[in-house]
């Protein structure tokens, strides 16, 4: 007999701001026992060095987690100029040096080459996978592997700030699966500079923004009482980026079953993937067949 899995039955996000020198699983974990929950998990890892949009779902809303991380999303960081890493960041050991410092004019151009379809190779410290192990466990033990490039699609990099020759603050707008670490390294071989990142900030990632979000302070102040609910925004905000469609009542215990239903729809394409909402709650993600839909991920209802 499966064992019940203890805390509470909510659904729902929390944007947590997350703060520098902290895993994102420790954030997960610290989020999902201040509010006692029984389920949790978080919409893209940030490194424990970075800082900004961690978004952490609840309950059935871990259903809605892969419309987060397909969505676009916004990074601030700065560059050190002169100096390459073998981690790509300052947490590395320098591993090789440069005089040069580039001008605005040539980083501004050196940028235009980052943005659209790219191809970018994950760091040697990434939790890619080589033959069944994650990448960084590989390179802590000193080995170099020849990680494959990866597709992605950068829709901004521009330059924000040059406080200095060594630095400079950009910002980029990115879909999923971009390492700003790899940015950095590569704008340096591009220049002829060297470069890692010295520091990173995750601004918004869907509709989360990290102005919005609690702080591990309040989490931590506010674990285990009512107050700490307030931050609990519902599991529909991560269906944002798909169409609505409206569910009759008929309908809502047919979907919930994995079944076809007929929805209330307009405007919306044969084969567009959509999500039934009943009384302005989800009920189902699934398909729209054309005054139906197919469902694929159903919500369930939390226990009363």
């Amino acid at each position: 007999m499966a064992r019940k899995r203890k805390g509470r039955d909510i659904s729902g996000w929390v944007v947590v701001d997350k703060p520098a020198g902290i895993t994102s699983t420790a954030v997960v974990n610290k989020v999902r026992w201040a509010l006692d929950a029984k389920k949790a998990g978080h919409a893209g890892t940030l490194d424990p060095e970075a800082t900004g949009v961690l978004a952490v779902a609840l309950g059935e809303a871990t259903k809605t987690v892969p419309y987060i991380t397909d969505a676009l999303k916004a990074y601030r960081f700065t560059v050190r100029f002169g100096q390459a890493t073998n981690t790509d960041d300052a947490e590395g050991e320098v591993i090789a040096t440069s005089d040069l410092r580039p001008d605005d004019d040539a980083i501004k151009s050196a940028l235009s080459g980052f943005v659209g379809d790219i191809m970018q190779v994950p760091p040697q410290f990434s939790a890619v996978k080589v033959d069944g192990e994650r990448a960084y466990k590989k390179a802590r033990e000193g080995e170099e592997m020849a990680l494959s490039a990866r597709p992605l699609w950068v829709e901004e990099l521009l330059l924000i700030d040059r406080p200095n020759p060594d630095h400079a603050e950009l910002e980029m707008t990115c879909g999923k699966g971009g390492y700003v670490r790899s940015i950095a390294r590569d704008l340096g071989e591009a220049l002829g500079c060297k470069a890692h990142v010295k520091s990173l900030r995750r601004v918004w990632s869907g509709p989360f923004e990290a102005t919005d979000g609690v702080s591990m302070d309040q989490v931590d102040a506010l674990a285990k009482t009512p107050e700490l609910d307030q931050f609990l925004q519902p599991l529909e905000v991560g269906l944002a980026d798909l169409a609505e469609v409206r569910c009759p009542a008929e309908s809502v215990d047919k979907l919930r079953n994995g079944n076809p239903a007929p929805v209330i729809a307009s405007g919306i394409d044969f084969g567009e993937e959509v999500w039934a909402s009943y009384e302005g709650r989800a009920i189902a993600v699934g398909t729209y067949r054309g005054g139906e839909m197919q469902p694929s991920r159903v919500f369930v209802p939390p226990q009363t």
